[in-house]
């Protein structure tokens, strides 16, 4: 029975993954490598078109301070874009239901949400948003800001490959790679398939029925669904055309349509680990990577359907069967696609869901919010997440120079002071900004007033809401009111703190190893593809993570589950 409920579905998802990841990463590598990649012929017309009608000139490289500039940019222009459409949204077509328009903090909150992929949503999304502004302004920047995160990658690439140079590349050609290329034919891919299943797209006014059983009138909800549902998964980006993401039958109808929406939001960032081993010339330190990402995510994903596989104490309590917790979990999916779902979203920086986090147990809640805490790093958003790793691999081999008294090298690149301060910013930025502003919502009335449930599980909520903003996830644990003045602001400030300042240090450090030699390997150089640097390398991510959040976790989930054992013996 465990085999057949756990394991073999468990396995077959991942071997699918791992099959797609070599074919994937290797055309991934060769579209940034300008080598030819199948769709040539068709795109490259096109995309000498985009260069011509915007004045690039894919020639012309950048430093890492003009790369940073235009990345800024383009990002700030897309904030303004969204905001402006969400502000005049009653008067701009494709409004069938005549929504007004939405307000300013949460306009502002959005806006900034969808340009740094985190996709946090404080709205419902077929009661607030017209069909212009899903697509033209959420649509869009889901492209964008996965673009942004695979471009800043690819720089932060070519500072360890080159050497003695001042270029990173040209931003505007990456970014258009990244969605020409990559995003748009899975994208296209992807919709084809789900709407094949059901999943809707369409432009039709809402549907009124009379319900069968009490003869009362019901409204369906319509729109371009599938569209934006493809890509929300394949860039990381999350969220949902509907409120209730992607347990709402209309985005995710099927176990078919269920298992390619997972595996979409798992596909690129493990095959981006392939395309960094082809590119650095060494395939065996992009599996290395893979490797331990999967040995940290898989554990903690089995601890997660565990927990699950209880069932709620509560209920038993009460003199209530069930096999498993199914509390918040749809019964077309049951209690594995529901974890496998949750941690693979929160691993990335993707935050969709099919089952509601908040009715997880808490052992079972505390996986995916520790997930998001380790810096998303483990598989992490499309670009982000690798970047995120190659910073924390930059510390690790800090931390094994000084074990044995050696300048510590990465890929034949020394790492000195200057990586190591900047690389220290970047990993601490996320955490100061969550804690600071968990204290915060914790202390004042602004904060509290939101919560709907007392006790170690409304801090946890206020906990988790912080730290999926500021780790640009986007999922929640709900039973938080989080469309206020209070939570739109901070959160649409620390969305943009923790995508852009930390963008900052990564494209510095970038530009540092690029302008630096290579140096040959010797016998003093530390390997880091092999099994004793990928433990290294996994305990060094754990402990950062035990490190920062264990004293914010021990207050919230922690603490709940003991008080779970110690009230019904579970």
């Amino acid at each position: 029975m465990i085999l057949e409920n756990v394991f073999y579905p468990l396995a077959f998802y991942f071997l699918v993954l791992l099959l797609c990841v070599k074919p994937l990463g290797a055309y991934m590598a060769r579209v940034y490598e300008g080598k030819p990649c199948g769709l040539d012929f068709i795109l490259s017309p096109v995309e000498r078109l985009i260069y011509r009608l915007c004045a690039i000139h894919p020639e012309k490289e950048m430093g890492w301070k003009k790369y940073l500039f235009c990345l800024l940019f383009l990002n700030l222009f897309g904030a303004l874009f969204v905001y402006g459409i969400f502000r005049l949204q009653h008067f701009l077509p494709l409004n069938p239901q005549s929504f007004n328009n939405v307000s300013p903090a949460l306009a502002f909150n959005t806006a900034t949400s969808f340009i740094t992929n985190t996709n946090w949503q404080a709205y419902g999304g077929e009661n607030t948003l017209s069909y212009f502004s899903q697509m033209t302004a959420l649509t869009v920047q889901n492209f964008l800001s996965a673009a942004t995160g695979m471009a800043i990658l690819i720089a932060f690439i070519r500072g360890l490959i080159r050497h003695e140079t001042n270029t990173l590349g040209n931003a505007w050609v990456d970014i258009t790679r990244s969605i020409l290329y990559i995003l748009l034919p899975l994208s296209l891919a992807l919709s084809l398939a789900l709407t094949s299943q059901g999943v809707i797209q369409n432009f039709s006014a809402y549907k009124k029925i009379n319900s069968i059983e009490h003869s009362q009138e019901q409204i369906i909800p319509m729109g371009p669904a599938a569209s934006q549902i493809a890509i929300k998964e394949l860039g990381s980006n999350g969220g949902g055309f509907f409120n209730a993401n992607s347990a709402h039958p209309y985005e995710n109808p099927t176990p078919i349509s269920n298992f390619l929406e997972m595996l979409a939001i798992l596909l690129i960032p493990a095959a981006l680990c392939y395309t960094f081993g082809v590119m650095v010339k060494d395939k065996r330190q992009g599996w290395a990577i893979l490797f331990a990402m999967l040995f940290i995510f898989i554990p903690l994903l089995s601890i997660t359907i565990w927990a699950e596989n209880h069932s709620n104490p509560m209920f038993t309590a009460l003199g209530i069967e069930s096999a498993g917790n199914m509390e918040g979990k749809e019964t077309r999916f049951g209690i594995v696609d529901s974890t496998l779902w949750a941690a693979a979203a929160t691993a990335t920086s993707n935050g969709s869901v099919n089952s509601a986090l908040d009715s997880f147990t808490p052992l079972g809640g505390l996986i995916p919010l520790w997930l998001i805490h380790l810096g998303e790093v483990v598989f992490g958003g499309v670009g982000s997440g690798l970047y995120g790793m190659l910073l924390i691999i930059i510390i690790t081999v800090f931390i094994a120079g000084l074990m044995v008294g050696r300048t510590p090298e990465y890929l034949g690149k020394k790492i000195e002071p200057y990586e190591m301060k900047m690389a220290s910013i970047a990993a601490l930025i996320m955490p100061l900004v969550v804690l600071l502003l968990t204290a915060l919502g914790v202390v004042t009335s602004a904060g509290t007033s939101s919560i709907q449930n007392p006790g170690a599980h409304g801090f946890s909520e206020i906990l988790y809401a912080f730290t999926s903003m500021g780790g640009n996830n986007g999922s929640a644990f709900a039973g938080l009111n989080a469309n206020t003045f209070f939570y739109n602001t901070l959160g649409g400030i620390e969305m943009l703190i923790s995508r852009f300042w930390a963008a900052i240090p990564i494209l510095a450090i970038a530009g540092s190893l690029v302008r630096k030699k290579i140096i040959p390997i010797n016998a003093g150089t530390l390997p880091t593809h092999t099994p004793l640097f990928i433990i290294l390398l996994i305990s060094v991510i754990l402990v950062l993570g035990a490190l920062t959040f264990f004293p914010a976790l021990t207050l919230g989930p922690i603490v709940e589950q003991f008080t779970f054992w110690r009230t019904y013996g579970y």
